[in-house]
């Protein structure tokens, strides 16, 4: 078994420029229909959702490259972060195949400035 992670950590304000300045060129390029969905729901805390995201993205990436073969071209939208029922997020890999993953636990957390992601990968 192999153990590997990947940690992310991104100012709100750097999301919510890139929002306000490309709209949803920005947003429909990076985020998945449901995390966009999920996101606005969060109103006035959208832009620290939307950040969170895009650092549990960051960090799936550096917890699998590792895996991936050379030959996939990786988009953003290959990781989608979705929420259970009590609010515990989770990675759905989308466009990527990869062998012998046994689990992805993934952590995210916000507050005014920050969002930080960290996602711990367990593998063959």
């Amino acid at each position: 078994m192999r153990v590997s992670c990947g940690t992310d950590i991104i100012e709100i304000y750097r999301i919510k420029e890139s929002i306000e300045k490309l709209g949803d060129a920005f947003l429909n390029r990076v985020f998945t229909e449901n995390e966009i969905k999920y996101c606005e729901s969060k109103k006035k805390q959208k832009y620290q959702h939307y950040a969170a995201r895009f650092a549990a993205k960051e960090a799936a990436f550096k917890a699998l490259s590792w895996k991936i073969d050379d030959k996939y071209s990786i988009c953003w939208k290959d990781f989608e972060v979705i929420n259970n029922k009590q609010g515990r997020p989770s990675l759905n890999i989308v466009g990527i195949k990869l062998k012998d993953i046994e689990n992805i636990d993934v952590s995210i957390s916000h507050c005014k400035d920050y969002a930080v992601a960290n996602v711990t990968v367990l593998s063959k």
